[in-house]
């Protein structure tokens, strides 16, 4: 097992590395000045544009450029905006917060429903409870992200009037930003009218957090259905059955604990999904967080921030896939066993 999360915490490093490499080319690829492209500092400001010069090398090599934009990198000097003259690395913080509470909420939605409904599609196999689920989940999967969002916002928000249409919280209900998760501020807060805000705050989160749950959720639910229809078949439970133990306890003790390895190994795939729609989905509901902020970014050829927000975006993807590995070798050896012989 040691072997096995140095070997995917070493890939994950090459692949940074490799990726920075990639930002710091951007800076020489955009128009304009390539330091001011990588600081955000104009060489109009003479003072602020020489001690860059100096700090980021650029009176040298450009392998010499790359390692103290490395070193300025790690130490969390990314850069100035382009628009707001803020550092960089401070605004990234609040809108990953904000980002992290939307993924993390669907998430924990799609894998309680999907694998929930996976389950009780196996056991319900070729009959209508089955047929309806896998139905349901398979036209869902092929509605793209943007059109199930303006189809519940004109449900939800225009004709039933149930939720806001934007953002994370009514503007009236002053909540200091600490974290970026709405939820984790109005908790971290001291204002006395907390109960209503964070009533508000759950108003505003239910229907992005449901956008972003359908994708994942309908291909759990395949997973988990396959999966456990494939365990069904396997001798132990045969052995249970024939042993007289319960229909609840072969499901729940060996049933879904083994049917869950592939489910495991798929969420990290899904989380890469989710990010990816996430962008669009902060857009359409004016959600302050890291996909909105990169679009923002994009419009208004701000670089550092381009550079900032992609760099976060990846790392975080990367990571969350490294983990889910390491967590599926850990639960499931058989895993290391099949891929690198391990004893």
């Amino acid at each position: 097992m040691i072997y096995y999360s140095l070997r995917r915490l070493f890939l994950l490093v090459i692949t940074l590395w490799l990726l920075t490499i990639f930002i710091f080319l951007l800076n020489y690829l955009f128009p304009g000045d390539p330091l001011t492209n990588m600081t955000g500092i104009r060489s109009g400001d003479e003072f602020a544009y020489q001690i860059a010069r100096q700090a980021y090398a650029f009176d040298q090599s450009i392998f010499s450029q790359y390692w103290h934009f490395l070193e300025q990198l790690l130490i969390g000097n990314w850069g100035q905006s382009l628009v707001t003259e803020r550092p960089v690395f401070d605004d990234i913080l609040p809108v990953l917060g904000a980002t992290l509470e939307l993924s993390i909420l669907a998430m924990l939605i799609s894998l309680v429903f999907g694998v929930g409904l996976g389950l009780y599609a196996s056991l319900n196999l070729h009959r209508t409870a089955d047929t309806i689920i896998m139905g349901i989940s398979l036209s869902t999967y092929s509605i793209p992200v943007f059109w199930l969002a303006q189809l519940l916002i004109l449900l939800f928000a225009v004709k039933l009037g149930w939720t806001p249409i934007s953002s994370q919280i009514n503007p009236l209900f002053d909540i200091e930003v600490v974290t970026g998760s709405i939820l984790t501020d109005i908790a971290l807060s001291d204002v006395p009218y907390r109960a209503a805000a964070f009533a508000d705050a759950l108003n505003h989160l239910w229907l992005p957090v449901i956008v972003l749950a359908v994708m994942p959720l309908t291909m759990l639910i395949r997973i988990t259905r396959d999966a456990m229809l494939d365990v069904l078949q396997k001798n132990y439970i045969r052995a249970a059955r024939a042993r007289g133990l319960s229909e609840a306890r072969i499901m729940l003790r060996h049933g879904l604990p083994n049917a869950m390895q592939p489910v495991v190994r798929q969420l990290g795939l899904q989380f890469s999904i989710l990010m990816s729609n996430i962008i669009i989905a902060e857009m359409i509901f004016n959600w302050p967080g890291i996909g909105s902020w990169l679009v923002k970014s994009i419009y208004e050829r701000d670089y550092p921030v381009l550079q900032g927000g992609l760099l976060t975006l990846a790392a975080l993807i990367l990571l969350v896939n490294v983990l889910v590995e390491l967590f599926h070798a850990w639960h499931y050896p058989q895993v290391r066993k099949e891929l690198y012989a391990e004893r």
